[in-house]
């Protein structure tokens, strides 16, 4: 999903003309652990630099000492962080303008018995605070 939230990321910065920084926040779906730091690398080598502001929501449920490492679901890490711990920052004016990048994998039992690749998607929306 990582490549997916990547290419989604850079379409959106291109098509917009902003940058990472022209966000309070960047909340991927889940990627987990090793999903955030291929997306940061991926990023890098496009010349976009994640900062301080990203965040990715499977990293976000879970305590440091817990060490999931993958995460968990992206639709329940999603809806949880943004419902709660997000959307208090918004109605606190913490957050003006979020960037918010939901990503899934689309899963076949067909395909995966075949053996064939798993394809990511990512959706981006950008979420402002008057």
């Amino acid at each position: 999903m990582a490549p997916a939230a990547m290419t989604t990321l850079v379409s959106h910065f291109k098509d917009t003309d902003t940058k990472p920084d022209d966000y309070d926040l960047i909340l991927t779906g889940d990627l987990g652990k090793l999903g955030e730091e291929i997306l940061i690398d991926l990023l890098e080598d496009k010349g976009y630099i994640l900062g301080i502001n990203y965040c990715d929501c499977g990293q976000m449920i879970y305590r440091r000492k817990q060490a999931p490492l993958m995460g968990g679901s992206g639709c329940g890490c999603s809806a949880s962080i943004f419902n709660s711990y997000v959307l208090e920052k918004l109605k606190k004016l913490e957050y003006k303008k979020i960037l918010y990048v939901a990503t899934g994998a689309l899963l076949s039992t067909t395909s995966t018995q075949q053996g064939e690749t798993i394809p990511g998607i990512a959706h981006a929306v950008v979420i402002e605070n008057e």
